[in-house]
């Protein structure tokens, strides 16, 4: 039976069967990636690129997800992808056919760093979308096989829309970090609300960069927000600009539930940076970048998907309330 005709599925509130490794003997890191890394390759569909920078959901006890594909055009676009284990992917070859009764916003541009998340009845998507410039075009599933596209939620230029897994004070709320036309090397995250998914108000400051330190040139929300009794738990990126380019490593926060535009910690150090041949070589060097989270509350597993040098997909693991630990020893506002 298919779950927007039953509620929410179980699998998207306990997820036993999530992909896990133990933390390596020896090692004290609170993220650890997976030991067969990368688990996409760069051509696992015909005729692509690079698979990387992609979002992955629970559902029906096997997993579901949308994957940025770069074409050999050099073409941003969106695929489904299925998986029993979360770890091996059957990626569908060809791009996802949004339903788009607007031919104003049917004409493809370009679709990137989708995001996905269970809300309500439904799997909604989000990404970087291409109209005049980048915005964030919202969509959403039942099934993984009809996508229906709904609207841009901000005016060009944005990225990086990140929806919450249930409303806020009434509303819809969403992350972005407003950009401008290029490779943007400047960026904060804004939190904002909607009544409806269509129109967007009530734009809150959350966080931005900070001077001389791994995320001194921009910032940008990562998974969909994880709720616990003490906040929200947010795994955002944060770029350093060195004196070889732009370096993307993974931080988290700790947010008020109640007003998630309020900070309550912040790592002060990374969680993780490129530091593995498959993040420091591509096409993009020098990139981690998590772009989706499963969680299993009961065991307290998080599994983080994140592109790697922008040409592959990796697997990182945590403890979330090793990271909690982490995050209030060493947070800096």
């Amino acid at each position: 039976m298919d779950t927007h005709l039953t509620g929410k599925p179980a699998a998207e509130n306990s997820i036993s069967h999530l992909p896990w490794e133990d933390r390596p003997a020896g090692s004290s890191d609170v993220v650890w990636r997976y030991s067969q890394n990368p688990i996409i390759p760069r051509n696992a569909v015909p005729r692509a690129n690079s698979i990387f920078n992609s979002a992955a959901v629970a559902r029906n006890g096997k997993f579901a997800g949308v994957f940025r594909v770069d074409d050999r055009q050099r073409q941003m676009n969106l695929h489904a992808g299925f998986s029993d284990d979360g770890i091996h992917w059957n990626i569908q070859p060809d791009p996802i056919e949004w339903i788009n009764p607007d031919p104003e916003l049917a004409r493809f541009v370009h679709r990137y760093d989708p995001r996905v998340v269970w809300l309500e009845d439904r799997y909604y998507v989000t990404w970087c979308n291409g109209y005049h410039g980048p915005t964030i075009g919202i969509g959403y599933t039942y099934d993984f096989e009809t996508f229906h596209f709904l609207e841009n939620a901000f005016l060009p230029h944005n990225r990086n829309g990140v929806l919450f897994p249930r409303k806020i004070n009434g509303n819809y709320a969403m992350f972005s970090r407003p950009s401008d036309t290029g490779h943007t090397p400047f960026g904060d995250i804004f939190y904002s609300e909607s009544p409806d998914m269509v129109y967007w108000g009530k734009h809150r400051f959350v966080l931005g960069p900070k001077a001389w330190t791994w995320q001194s040139t921009k910032t940008g929300a990562g998974p969909i927000p994880i709720e616990t009794s003490e906040g929200w738990l947010l795994i955002y990126h944060g770029v350093l600009t060195s004196c070889n380019g732009y370096v993307y490593s993974m931080g988290a926060a700790l947010l008020d539930l109640d007003q998630p535009w309020k900070v309550i910690y912040r790592s002060a150090p990374y969680l993780m940076s490129p530091q593995t041949l498959y993040e420091c070589v591509g096409d993009v060097p020098n990139v981690v970048f998590p772009c989706a989270s499963l969680y299993d509350q009961p065991t307290g597993r998080i599994a983080i998907y994140y592109g790697a040098a922008d040409t592959v997909t990796g697997l990182a693991f945590a403890q979330i309330d090793d990271l909690l630990d982490y995050l209030k020893r060493n947070s800096e506002l």
